[in-house]
């Protein structure tokens, strides 16, 4: 009888000990991963940089797919860290150009930037496009995809038209009176002020400008992962 009570007394103490540890909190250790990725940097989506261009860009000469270079002029700063220092190099493509016609349709032109250099080498893709042109004179920003577009020039080309038909009928005037006096001088005028005004009204719109070092400002389309590691020389 006293092995089977002390039998039944060890069992009754286990059942206990075991229901109180399947009880107890369980604490849960974070993984690798999360460790990790709370340490991550992260450029977000919306971060305007401003980089200056290393080369000219123009309507009259530039085509799709010809490369853009440029450089930031500014660190971009979060949570007291670097993400971007000034001189990173940028890389980008043009995707679309347009001249300007001759009676209407202004010079626009597209571009995306898709790389970051970073001063130790580190390499980024991005998806980035253009916000703002301070930079540049004469131009405005068409829509939000980034095209840049010339000012309209209707008010200079109607001076112009105005000026050139002056100087026509001025030239005709002088020539039909050499030739067939007052009757000639009038006719004369007459079609060298239509000639002058044709030739200016016809004429193609100015192009899109963009000089070495103009500053453009990049937006950054969605959020981009750093590597810290890797842009050490940065900090």
């Amino acid at each position: 009888m006293l092995c089977r009570g002390v039998l039944l007394y060890m069992a009754a103490f286990f059942a206990t000990a075991a229901m109180a540890q399947s009880s107890s909190p369980q604490i849960t250790q974070p993984s690798a991963e999360t460790s990790t990725a709370s340490n991550q940097l992260v450029i977000p989506s919306g971060t305007k940089v401003p980089v200056s261009l290393k080369a000219g860009i123009s309507t009259k000469s530039a085509r799709e797919g010809d490369s853009v270079y440029a450089q930031t002029v500014f660190p971009v700063v979060l949570n007291d860290r670097v993400l971007i220092p000034a001189g990173t190099y940028v890389q980008g493509k043009i995707t679309h150009v347009q001249r300007a016609g001759h009676m209407k349709g202004r010079a626009q032109i597209l571009m995306h930037f898709n790389t970051l250099i970073y001063p130790s080498g580190y390499t980024v893709l991005l998806p980035g496009s253009i916000e703002n042109v301070p930079g540049a004179d004469k131009t405005n920003m068409k829509d939000k995809e980034g095209t840049i577009e010339e000012n309209g020039q209707t008010g200079e080309k109607v001076t112009k038209a105005a000026e050139s038909g002056t100087t026509g009928a001025t030239g005709g005037a002088v020539i039909g009176g050499l030739s067939e006096g007052s009757k000639g001088a009038g006719i004369g005028a007459g079609v060298g002020g239509a000639a002058g005004a044709m030739i200016a009204l016809f004429s193609r719109g100015s192009d899109v400008h963009l000089e070495p070092g103009a500053t453009v400002e990049m937006v950054i389309q969605r959020d981009v992962p750093l590597d810290p590691a890797r842009i050490s020389l940065a900090k």
